[in-house]
């Protein structure tokens, strides 16, 4: 490539890339699937969008679905290592 890219910009790289895929994906996402995006022109010609389905369904995917019922912990194990005391096991 360069000279100006040495191996102690690689992980800056690496953390750039990630974040701007991220926001790819985020915006490609909405772009397609968010039903208050209109880029159909007879949607954008109709002031308000009956779309109660649309937005629920949106609002409502499958990780928050699957989120919904597992209990709100980061890592389990050690948060139960932690608020027990020894006598509880």
């Amino acid at each position: 490539m360069g000279r100006w890219i040495r191996p102690e910009v690689y992980p800056l790289m690496a953390a750039m890339t990630f974040v701007t895929s991220l926001c790819v994906f985020q915006l490609t996402r909405n772009v397609i699937l968010n039903p208050d995006v209109r880029v159909n022109k007879a949607h954008r010609r109709m002031a308000v969008l009956d779309n109660e389905e649309e937005g629920e369904r949106y609002a409502e995917h499958g990780l928050r679905k699957y989120l919904r019922t597992r209990r709100p912990e980061v890592m389990p194990s050690i948060n139960h290592f932690f608020s027990h005391s020894q006598e509880d096991k």
